[in-house]
């Protein structure tokens, strides 16, 4: 399948003739403009492109250059204070759970980003699911610039027992096991309640999490894969869930080859699956990188574009 390139874009030839745009016109777009078109173009121009030819653009520079980490210590100095704009509330249903929600400034339908903190944010204190490593996948979307780009209300549930399906044993620690997990089934349950109580849009609703979390979006999108309209995934450790449900969900992975607590074969497994039962998912490998991959695919300028573009099929 062919691709015209554009700098470090790269638009598929069906996307480019989805949304009309003469080849010779492309040179003088600039990334924003492509993003924005493509934005335009329906969701199976997405996920039928074939990820190997529709590579999406990265920050310049090797994972570990002065480069590129620079985003992230700017970044880090940006996002700092926002988690005092971040409500705390407690959703009591099946069972209790805290969560903090962000509120866009805009009255009208927004779309809405989920959060599903690793187990640096584990207990029910309501503050470290954006603290410590969860910073960026928290805060980045408060952002002046972020907002301004994708207007979102923010949720980030805290569980205190894991997101995917665990069993317990008296003869040995807690394994994870096949099932819809009850930190997930909680999480959705916030999500379901807020979209009655404020003006979500249900079409554009977002999940992303890491190591845990990361995990925790896997199982949840595995098995509610019509609700999501796309997921971002960093370091996910392992389920047995089935990958051949979310085919048809547009869904950014993220992995360091240098990690020591997730193994990166873990994704590399994960992503083979899903392209061979038919899914066209975005993969990054970090080279030197280790589980604090988050800080690299927070940072990614692409990211907040790319996401803000998909929407669920009415």
């Amino acid at each position: 399948m062919g691709a015209l390139q554009h700098g470090r874009v790269f638009l598929p030839r069906h996307i480019a003739a989805t949304i009309r745009v003469p080849v010779k016109l492309l040179t003088r777009l600039t990334r924003r403009d492509l993003f924005r078109l493509c934005g335009a173009a329906p969701l199976a121009a997405w996920t039928t492109a074939e990820p190997h030819d529709s590579p999406l653009p990265l920050a310049p520079g090797a994972a570990t250059s002065p480069q590129r980490t620079a985003l992230i210590d700017s970044c880090r100095k940006r996002i700092a204070g926002l988690d005092t704009r971040f409500e705390k509330r407690v959703h009591r249903g099946s069972r209790t759970m805290p969560y903090r929600l962000f509120r866009p400034s805009e009255t009208a339908k927004a779309p809405l980003v989920l959060y599903l903190h690793g187990s640096g944010g584990l207990g029910d204190d309501n503050v470290l699911q954006l603290g410590l490593g969860n910073i960026f996948g928290t805060l980045l979307w408060a952002l002046p610039d972020t907002q301004q780009r994708l207007p979102c209300y923010v949720v980030a549930p805290q569980t205190d027992r894991g997101w995917a399906n665990y069993e317990t044993s008296q003869s040995g620690p807690a394994h994870v096991t096949a099932g819809l997990g009850d930190g997930a089934r909680l999480a959705l349950e916030i999500v379901e309640a807020l979209q009655r109580e404020l003006p979500i849009d249900g079409r554009r609703l977002y999940v992303t999490g890491q190591s845990m979390g990361g995990a925790g979006v896997w199982n949840l999108v595995a098995h509610r894969p019509q609700v999501f309209a796309a997921a971002v995934i960093c370091c996910g450790s392992a389920t047995p869930d089935d990958v051949k449900p979310l085919v048809h969900v547009p869904l950014w992975n993220f992995h360091g080859d240098a990690d020591g607590t997730v193994p990166v074969a873990v994704s590399r497994n994960r992503i083979a699956a899903l392209r061979k039962a038919g899914g066209h998912p975005f993969y990054t490998e970090y080279a030197g990188v280790g589980h604090n991959v988050w800080e690299w695919a927070f940072t990614e300028p692409a990211l907040v574009e790319w996401l803000s573009a998909q929407r669920r099929p009415a």
